[in-house]
């Protein structure tokens, strides 16, 4: 228990410091807990590397992951009276459309950006975080970053 937990902590602190590389850094952090698990186990070398292994995935999972569809309900129940169609009725150059998001969203273009910007609100836009759940806030962002990709239909 004690490798798994080590483990656990070593590998999310890897991952973090990597971010730009999440699935790289997992491996590779998967592979040093691994050997420093297996060699600090060694009477138990296969445990140690279905301990480390299952913290590598665990730890690097992450925690917004949205769900596009339950995003667009959740989108059509709440946003949409000011962003039909990926639109901005209140600010006409501050769309959702990919370039825009580029340009505009503080954080760039990414589900925690549009979460945070969904949760706090700023300007003219309100903040959503004690009307909606932090799973709608997700799904909702999952839904925008994934439509801003494939194209809004106006």
């Amino acid at each position: 228990q004690a490798a798994a937990a080590a483990g656990a902590a070593i590998l999310a602190t890897s991952a973090s410091a990597l971010s730009f590389a999440p699935k790289q850094a997992a491996a590779a952090a998967g592979a040093a807990i691994l050997a420093t698990s297996a060699s600090a186990l060694s009477f138990a070398p296969k445990q140690a590397a279905a301990a480390a292994g299952a913290a590598a995935f665990v730890a690097v999972a992450p925690a917004f992951a949205g769900d596009v569809g339950a995003g667009e309900s959740v989108f059509n129940q709440n946003c949409s009276a000011c962003h039909a169609g990926g639109q901005n009725v209140i600010m006409p150059e501050k769309t959702l459309e990919k370039e825009a998001l580029d340009t505009y969203l503080a954080g760039g273009r990414s589900e925690k950006s549009v979460m945070i910007q969904v949760t706090n609100g700023k300007n003219a836009m309100p903040a959503f975080g004690g009307r909606l759940s932090d799973e709608d806030i997700a799904n909702v962002a999952a839904y925008v970053i994934s439509t801003s990709e494939s194209g809004w239909d106006e």
